[in-house]
């Protein structure tokens, strides 16, 4: 009879958790993956100023890393004359974009981040929303099953 109770809230969470992972924020994310995507495709990657590329920062620090993105995403350029419109149209889209700051102070600057060619800085831009992504429906997740199992009283749990 146990065994059934816990088949039967594990597949209950996974079906109530499936519906709710917040589409809205996971589209988001998948728009700015898919404008940095272009841009790495039209970017101008040789005889190009280096650009400080945030990798790896700490949970306290991806908004001031974004901050450190968008500004130089303002120093990149199009391959070629015939996407520029484009290209500046992306570039604005990313401009707008934001991760909200978590209130802890981050002591890292811009230029305390190596300095790559474009594609590498955009390669590492990509890396940190779909991180920020994974982070935020892991995130999610956790609350649904902790508030489901309150709810529901799935487990036993003895000491």
């Amino acid at each position: 009879m146990e065994r059934r109770m816990i088949i039967f809230c594990t597949l209950f969470f996974c079906f109530s958790v499936a519906q709710t992972t917040g589409p809205h924020k996971r589209t988001k994310y998948q728009q700015i993956l898919k404008t940095i995507k272009y841009l790495q495709a039209t970017v101008k990657d040789k005889d190009v100023e280096l650009l400080h590329t945030p990798e790896n920062p700490v949970d306290g620090c991806l908004s001031a890393a974004v901050t450190c993105f968008q500004q130089g995403i303002l120093k990149l350029q199009p391959e070629s004359r015939q996407v520029n419109s484009t290209f500046t149209q992306t570039v604005k889209v990313l401009q707008r974009f934001t991760i909200s700051n978590s209130g802890q102070r981050c002591d890292s600057s811009c230029e305390s981040y190596e300095k790559k060619s474009p594609k590498e800085f955009l390669k590492s831009f990509a890396k940190l929303i779909q991180k920020r992504q994974v982070y935020n429906f892991v995130k999610k997740t956790n609350k649904k099953l902790s508030e489901d199992l309150k709810r529901q009283k799935c487990f036993h749990i003895s000491t």
